[in-house]
């Protein structure tokens, strides 16, 4: 893969993948879950200032670049993970929503969005995504160790 091969350009399935993601949190947001820990004051704040940062530059890059290379959208094996991931991190959710807060679930909620994108990023062929994505994963992943784990 090589730099010049990416351009701007909308991609309108990266924005669907992303509001996919989004959505539990949202209801989340409106609907407190029973043992809602999730909205105790934030061991990491700092940290968590940069995760949000890092996952707009994710938002960024999935959807405002593309990679003239890559072939056109279907059912590749990082796709049909991608989409087993956000299957499991809705599960995940339901769990939290049930009232299940363990570590398990908190590493669910962590691992599989990180995973989507990352997948995603990597069958849209979207080098430049990746880098957003492992930074986010790495400030995400701390973040929930410090705070859940």
């Amino acid at each position: 893969m090589k730099l010049k091969e990416h351009k701007f350009g909308f991609d309108i399935f990266a924005a669907g993948l992303f509001l996919i993601i989004m959505l539990p949190n949202i209801i989340w947001f409106f609907v407190p879950a029973p043992h809602d820990i999730l909205r105790n004051q934030s061991k990491t704040e700092v940290l968590d200032i940069f995760a949000t940062i890092f996952q707009v530059l994710t938002l960024a890059t999935l959807c405002a670049i593309k990679n003239t290379t890559a072939k056109k959208l279907g059912f590749s094996l990082c796709v049909i993970i991608c989409a087993a991931s956000c299957l499991a991190y809705y599960v995940a959710w339901i769990m939290y929503f049930c009232g299940i807060a363990n570590g398990g679930v908190f590493v669910c909620l962590y691992i599989f969005p990180c995973a989507a994108f990352m997948l995603y990023a990597v069958d849209r062929k979207n080098l430049i995504a990746i880098i957003p994505i492992t930074v986010f994963a790495v400030l995400h992943f701390t973040s929930t160790a410090i705070n859940f784990l």
